[in-house]
């Protein structure tokens, strides 16, 4: 890691996965106050006390790197949401929703870069997003039958649509908060019956 004396960085020795893991967490943190396009190569390699043509050694282009950063901040949006096991099927829902509302709430341009790049032109982007989905649906239906809450094709049809809910909704307060934290989470948990319990129409 980059040790600071007097402003200037001090390149300290790592192993490369080491140093791969540094960028990439330099890379996540600028996250939290910038949109993913003015994640700077040049100011990550000043922060890391290395150059750039170094962060180029681990990474084959800023869209790699990007990538990269990308998919960190996945995987700790994952972490924070990963379901309490040891609560009652309906708390367990209502902490997974909370800690999600929290996580957008304290990671916010961190949670806009991962929608911008489900909505990119760039597959790989909207690769890792879809994957995110894809984790947080199957949690939510692998628990439904906790709730209650017969698990079929149109079950599982309807999580998605409600995750997509969920974003929505919780993008929507954070530009706009005219109802409190609980009462969105209450309004995210409530949608999940009523959309996986809604009677598909006749034939």
């Amino acid at each position: 890691m980059a040790d600071v004396n007097n402003g200037v960085a001090k390149r300290t020795r790592m192993s490369p996965e080491e140093r791969r893991a540094q960028l990439i967490a330099l890379g996540t943190q600028m996250l939290a106050d910038r949109p993913l396009e003015q994640v700077s190569v040049e100011d990550i390699a000043d922060q890391a006390g290395v150059s750039r043509g170094l962060l180029f050694h681990y990474f084959s282009s800023k869209q790699d790197f990007h990538l990269a950063i990308v998919r960190e901040a996945s995987r700790t949006m994952l972490d924070r949401t990963a379901p309490e096991s040891n609560l009652d099927p309906f708390d367990i829902l209502h902490a997974s929703i909370a800690n999600y509302v929290d996580y957008v709430t304290e990671n916010r341009d961190t949670f806009i870069s991962l929608l911008r790049g489900s909505a990119s032109g760039d597959p790989d982007m909207r690769e890792v997003f879809e994957q995110t989905r894809t984790t947080m649906a199957d949690r939510t239906v692998s628990d439904l039958h906790k709730l209650g809450i017969e698990t079929n094709a149109t079950t599982e049809l309807a999580v998605r649509g409600w995750i997509a809910f969920v974003e929505e909704a919780t993008i929507s307060w954070l530009r706009d908060p005219r109802v409190s934290r609980d009462e969105l989470i209450e309004l995210n948990v409530n949608a999940l019956p009523a959309v996986t319990l809604a009677r598909p129409p006749r034939a």
